[in-house]
């Protein structure tokens, strides 16, 4: 007798919605998990990296920064829809983003050495006023943004905005891309580890 995994779980309508779709679509769930996780990490990478030459090569990322995240204590004179962007929700969650986007672009700038960041250099320590001026500006950028570390921050944030596209793509293109790589590749590395047994 084979065991039933409990329904009460939290978890339970989760399982039975991927147990659904694996068999709708023929292919394992350990390869469709495998293949979505691929899928979402390429969607990712490629429109970063596109995002950043395209944004490198048109010269745009200072000026989507400063319109979008003026230095702090910075008055703004633009008005019309810039401003209504810069003030609305999704300003506030770009600039939260950009954020994020200028934090890893310091980070991976300081280890390889791009972007102008000396290769291995440690960030500066901030004394605790300067943190407490950073905690109460903690949504607008830092004001030092220029060159590259714009046009990644700007891809980033551009990046972060096309998740839920990004995550029906990768939920679309699974199957299909686990019938074609995922599931060949562990068919040829379970022959091999049979041959060298």
């Amino acid at each position: 007798m084979t065991a039933v995994p409990p329904t009460n779980s939290k978890l339970a309508p989760y399982r039975q919605a991927l147990a659904a779709i694996s068999q709708r679509t023929r292919t394992p769930l350990p390869s469709l998990v495998v293949s979505f996780a691929i899928l979402h990490e390429l969607t990712a990478i490629v429109p970063v990296a596109g995002f950043f030459f395209g944004a490198r090569a048109l010269g745009v990322g200072e000026g989507i920064v400063g319109a979008l995240a003026p230095r702090p204590g910075a008055e703004s004179a633009s008005t019309g829809i810039t401003a209504q962007v810069r003030d609305s929700w999704m300003g506030e969650r770009f600039r939260e983003w950009m954020v994020e986007g200028e934090a890893r672009a310091e980070r991976v700038g300081r280890r390889y050495g791009w972007f102008g960041f000396e290769k291995g250099s440690r960030a500066v320590a901030l004394s605790p006023e300067e943190q407490s001026t950073h905690g109460q500006e903690s949504v607008l950028v830092s004001g030092k943004i220029a060159g590259d570390v714009a046009n990644v921050v700007v891809a980033y944030a551009l990046t972060k905005a096309l998740l839920p596209v990004r995550i029906g793509l990768s939920l679309y293109l699974s199957p299909a891309f686990s019938r074609t790589l995922i599931q060949p590749i562990g068919t040829l590395v379970t022959r091999m580890a049979r041959r060298k047994s």
